[in-house]
Formats: C-alpha cells, structure tokens, sequence
C-alpha cells in the first residue's frame, strides 16, 4: 500500500463540505500563531525553526510535562526571537492536559512529545482545526498507528497541513538521489541496505521528588511503551529511507533479532540496544537493517540501493551521495539545513493553500519500525497486516498517579506476538 492509495479511499468517507474551520480559514491572515507541545531540545528546536521559516509567526503558547523544561525553553526562545515570543504565562500550561489548552490558543501546533502521546494530540490539534508538525515516530503501537492514519484522512478532507520530522527527505542531496532512483536511473530498484550504528544516548539521574513515572518520562527513551524502542525512536530514519527508496511501498513482512549487550542497568529501562532486520516485499525485493546504540563503537549512518542496473550510495551524515552503473552520477549540489526546510515547506503550504500531507508516509514508516521491534522481541516473522492490526497497546490507561510502565525486558521465543 501506499500514500496515494490510502488517503484516496480514507477520504472518501469523510465529508469534506463545511470541515475548513475556523482556524483554517483564519490562516489566511497575515499572522499565524503558533503552539509548541513538547519543550525539551527537539521541541524548541522546532520552534526556532518556525519562527524562522515565515516572519510573521509567533510563538503563541506553549506546553509540557514538567514547568521547569517549559521555563528553559521560553527563556532560551525569548532570548532569539524577543516579542515574538508571545507565550507568557497565562499561555504557558503543564501537565497532562496541556496539549488541549495549547491547542485552542493557536493555528499550528508543533507536537515534540515523547512518542506515546503524539497519536492523541495530532488527533485533537487536526480535529480542533490546527496545520500540525510532528515528530518522529508519530506512534509506538499498531492501535497509534491506525488512529494517525484516520487522523490524516481528516487532515486532507480539511485541507490541513500535515508535516513529519523525517528529516533526510527535506535534505537537498538525499531529495536529488532519491528522485533520480525513483526516475529509474538504477533500474528497478532489488535491495537496500541500511545501517545506522551510533553511540550512547542522555540520560537524566532521578531526583528524590520524582515519582516511578515522573522518572520514567524524563527517560521515556528507554522505554518501549513511551519511546517505541531505538529502532523506532532514532533508526526509524534508516527505516523511512528504506520505504522512500521503494516510493512508500510497504514490505509484507520483517524477520529481525536484537537484544542487550551494553546497556543492561535498569536505568536503561527494557530497550534493546541493536537490532538486525530483513524485510520482504511482494515483488521479491528485499532489504536489510542494522542499528545500535552502543558507546565505544564504529558509528555509521549508510544506505545502499541496489538497482537493476545501478547502485546508489548514501552517507547521510557526510553529505555523499553517489550513483554507480549506468548512469553513473555525484552529487555536487548544495547542502542545507534539513530541520529548517521542513519549516520552511511546511509554511510556504500554509500561505499558499496548497496543503501538505505527509501523514500516511509517517504513519507507514513508523509501523515498519514497529513491526521490526515485535518481530525483534517476539522472534517471530511479522507481516505487515499482523503489525497493523496488532491488539497490543503500549499507552498506559492511567498518566495522572500512574504507578509507571512495566519496565520487563522482552525475551525472544517467550515475549508472545500480540
């Protein structure tokens, strides 16, 4: 399945009379306001960028778990940007319900909160009228994945913007590459190859006042129900390359292992830190993906596709992008800031009425990340219809008082596909 195909038929069960509302309409006014939910680095990171991206933005309101990443952010933000930071403190809200009162204030929301929370606030911010940003991974769960992909039906019967966080495909050298791979200038394209071996990641030591799930949610990437898993979490790039490079088909199923090797303390809560994979295709195609987050090793972040007649190289975080074969290419363009460009089209849309949807591709990407992790904990061979559809629910049913996530590592052949 692919985009084109699924909003085709999604949206044709929701009416589209009479769903611009009233904040879609009210983007045509020379300011937009705009709302951050998630104020850690990522999210003021995004909303640098908004500000930069369109100079009649502001930042409108703001919103986040704990007061005191909020407060670090606003200060750092006013800081750069002065009165166009306009969210003082009546529009400043923490807790669990702040994405609501954000969501009213503003015509976009930039969503930059662990994984777990974005399938629920891209569903209010695009149900209450809202252009929406979201980060990557945009769920944890196939029951996530299957509400962002209703939600982005909703965004295109509405006429709302929906950008993701995948980076790469806003980078001019991969954009040049992977228009001309899907040009056919390597043939059909028979294999890919990813890596994405990288280091150690942040940790935040627990303080006395902080409850199991207080901590927990400081260190949501160590947990699979909040973060969905490294694979999920930061190699899902490598994942989502691996789907552009095959024009967003999805595989048909994925057969990968992992486990624990460095990282065992409980502080490192019940990750894996490598996974290896192999996805299959209906046509025959196949790729492979490696991961890690280990310190002290080799760190690479490759792709290779192989093609009929040609085979293209990607080293992402050098900038190279190599064509060899037939149509032997190198790419000689310029290199730009990836984050921004995301910011800047998102924006250029938002004026211009032409709305992005980027919803599906987002959606799709994340659930092969996911279906690698069931597969992975499970050691069992994964289809993509079982991962869609998969009756596991990672969110828990209660945030307020909530006594925390169950922190048990998987164990292959008795962690049981759900």
């Amino acid at each position: 399945m692919n985009r084109r195909t699924f909003l085709k038929g999604a949206s044709a069960g929701i009416a589209t009379t009479s769903l611009l509302g009233s904040k879609a309409v009210a983007n045509s006014a020379k300011e937009l306001r705009v709302g951050l939910i998630g104020c850690g680095g990522r999210g003021t990171g995004a909303a640098m960028q908004a500000l930069n991206a369109d100079p009649d933005v502001v930042l409108y309101a703001m919103g986040d778990l704990t007061a005191d990443r909020l407060q670090q952010s606003h200060a750092g933000l006013t800081t750069t940007f002065g009165d166009r930071l306009q969210a003082d403190s009546t529009r400043q809200f923490v807790g669990f319900n702040a994405f609501e009162k954000v969501i009213e204030q503003v015509d976009v929301i930039l969503l930059a909160t662990p994984p777990v929370f974005r399938p629920q606030h891209l569903r209010a911010a695009v149900e209450a009228g809202c252009h929406v940003f979201c980060e990557k991974p945009v769920a944890v769960d196939g029951a996530g994945v299957r509400s962002v992909l209703e939600t982005a039906a909703m965004a295109q019967a509405k006429g709302l913007s929906v950008a993701s966080g995948f980076c790469w495909r806003s980078a001019f050298g991969h954009r040049a590459l992977y228009q001309r791979i899907h040009q056919g200038e390597i043939g059909k394209v028979v294999g890919v190859h990813a890596t994405y071996m990288a280091g150690q990641l942040w940790s935040k030591e627990r303080q006395a006042e902080w409850s199991d799930l207080d901590y927990q949610l400081r260190n949501w990437v160590y947990y699979a129900q909040l973060g969905g898993d490294h694979v999920v979490e930061q190699a899902i790039h490598s994942v989502d390359k691996i789907l552009w490079a095959k024009s967003d088909e999805t595989p048909s199923s994925v057969m990968a292992s992992g486990g624990r090797q460095t990282r065992t303390e409980a502080k490192y809560g019940n990750i894996f830190d490598h996974f290896s994979a192999v996805y299959d295709w209906a046509d025959g195609t196949q790729a492979t993906l490696q991961c890690r987050q280990m310190k002290g090793c080799h760190m690479e972040n490759l792709d290779r596709i192989i093609g009929s007649t040609g085979i293209a190289y990607v080293d992402g975080w050098a900038n190279k992008f190599v064509i060899k074969g037939e149509n032997a290419w190198k790419y000689d363009g310029p290199s730009n800031d990836m984050y921004q460009t995301e910011h800047d089209d998102l924006f250029e849309s938002i004026r211009n009425g032409s709305a992005m949807n980027q919803g599906v591709d987002m959606a799709h990407s994340t659930l092969a990340a996911i279906m690698t992790r069931m597969s992975a904990y499970t050691g069992q061979v994964v289809t993509w219809d079982q991962a869609l559809n998969s009756q596991l629910e990672l969110t828990p049913t209660q945030w307020v008082g909530g006594p925390g996530v169950d922190a048990s590592v998987p164990v292959p052949g008795k962690t049981k596909l759900i």
